[in-house]
């Protein structure tokens, strides 16, 4: 069976959702509330097509055609290649006194329909955007007349070989589930605010006639140079299978706690107190994939860039050397303004674009404010562990635990979609403070049970002795139960 001709929208991540574009010589509806997007889009599609050698056709019934051009100016957009139709919808109503047994409106319908039907077929277009139906709503004044309306404005274009974009921007009461009966496809665009933050915009399939499309939900924002959609990530779409092999830390005694390292293509949760250690951790990985050759990223949720800076050259951690060389990657993040699906494209483009084989998340915390609603949260999460996992790369996340000393809290439960959790922890021992870590979990193989000390300094990260004389120490009240030497000296 051979494949249907589609024709792209110019929005790559669109496409990767239609499965290559919108099939062609159809009719498809764009619905969306003012300010979503819509005339962005269409005027992609447009351009998309000039590019390929199509004639494109922009109808505009609502906005002047100064506002297109200045929509195509903020976006370095330049309309030469596309014919633009203006008729805007009451101007010859102002000042027509004919007298008619018939309402103004079916008359100003009529002239208006006649004329752009003109247009088409004198353009010839193989693309063509109407915008919008609302003004065609408003003239046939009832639902049949604008439904009949419609489906002779899909029959006009059926044979034509054109693919056309209606667009409707839902500003009456009417109920659209008739209209969106009428064309081959339908696309809805939506914007939401949430408390605190930016706007968000998504965009779903509502229907697409023989096409498997990919559904749900898909988030977008509008930048300059357009739309851009991130797809929402898959993992099964990217199953393959990864050999076993050990990812080393740098530190000989921690590789030896975890059974030789951590494994490639598993995820590592570095779970703790605030300033216990967790992100000099997860540095320390990063700095060890950089010093094999490999290539190695780190997002950053909280932590500024100049911190994370000082802070690893305090410790000798050579970060910002491995940075100048572009062996390891450093996104500072912003939770206010992502969206998880842009933040799911950040990370894929680091995999499949840039080489990644380590990347770190410090922390989960801040993803956590990115998705606030904590089941979307681990959702999210477990769908990016696994396509991770599947490209074989070597995932670290720091998780930062509410207190300091004694129980615990964390605002969810994540550690069970981690193959391997390392536990960091503060304690009292010898009227000092100190720091203990131990590894409590690792799915893939055997690992060392013992807690031990956990020092830093100006030499970087040191793994002490065991704490054999110590018991409690997790919980940050240790008992000490016999004599043994005092603990290591800061």
């Amino acid at each position: 069976m051979s494949q249907q001709p589609v024709a792209s929208t110019g929005i790559e991540g669109l496409d990767h959702i239609l499965l290559g574009g919108f099939p062609r010589n159809h009719v498809y509806l764009l619905q969306g509330d003012p300010g979503v997007g819509k005339t962005t889009l269409g005027l992609q599609f447009l351009l998309e097509g000039a590019r390929n050698g199509e004639t494109p056709l922009y109808i505009t019934l609502s906005e002047s055609k100064s506002d297109l051009e200045a929509v195509a100016e903020s976006h370095g957009w330049d309309l030469a290649g596309v014919h633009i139709y203006e008729e805007l919808i009451g101007e010859e109503s102002l000042a027509d006194d004919e007298t008619t047994v018939f309402y103004p409106a079916e008359v100003e319908l009529g002239r208006t329909i006649k004329a752009l039907l003109t247009e088409i077929d004198r353009v010839k277009p193989h693309r063509v955007v109407l915008d919008s139906l609302s003004e065609i709503r408003l003239l046939a004044q009832s639902t049949l007349r604008y439904r009949k309306q419609i489906l002779a404005l899909k029959q006009f274009f059926a044979g034509r070989n054109t693919t056309v974009l209606f667009l409707d921007d839902r500003t009456t009461d009417v109920t659209d589930m008739q209209l969106q009966s009428v064309p081959h496809g339908v696309v809805e665009l939506e914007r939401y605010t949430p408390l605190y933050g930016a706007a968000r915009r998504r965009l779903q399939i509502v229907k697409m006639r023989g096409l498997n499309f990919r559904d749900g939900y898909q988030d977008f924002n509008i930048l300059r140079g357009g739309i851009v959609v991130y797809p929402r990530l898959i993992a099964a779409e990217h199953r393959r299978i990864v050999p076993l092999e050990r990812v080393a830390s740098g530190i000989e005694v921690l590789d030896t706690m975890l059974g030789g390292g951590v494994d490639r293509g598993t995820s590592t949760l570095i779970m703790g107190p605030a300033g216990a250690g967790k992100s000099a951790l997860a540095t320390q990985y990063a700095i060890a994939a950089a010093k094999r050759g490999e290539r190695a990223s780190m997002f950053l949720f909280e932590e500024s860039l100049s911190s994370l800076f000082n802070r690893s050259e305090s410790l000798g951690m050579p970060l910002h050397e491995h940075v100048d060389k572009g062996t390891i990657v450093v996104r500072q993040i912003d939770p206010a303004q992502l969206q998880p699906g842009q933040f799911a494209q950040l990370v894929r483009g680091a995999v499949e674009k840039d080489g990644t084989r380590v990347l770190t998340i410090d922390s989960l915390n801040g993803y956590l404010n990115a998705v606030p609603e904590e089941r979307f949260l681990l959702l999210h999460l477990h769908e990016l562990l696994a396509y991770l996992g599947q490209n074989g790369v070597a995932t670290l996340l720091v998780f930062a635990q509410a207190g300091l000393v004694g129980q615990m809290h964390a605002p969810v439960d994540v550690s069970y979609l981690a193959d391997c959790v390392v536990l960091l922890r503060y304690f009292e021992a010898h009227a000092k403070v100190r720091k203990a870590l131990s590894v409590i979990k690792k799915r893939s193989g055997m690992h060392e049970t013992s807690i031990r000390d956990f020092i830093l300094s100006s030499r970087g990260i040191e793994i002490g002795a065991s704490l054999d004389g110590y018991r409690g120490v997790l919980t940050g009240t240790p008992n000490y139960d016999r004599v043994v030497e005092d603990l290591r000296t800061q």
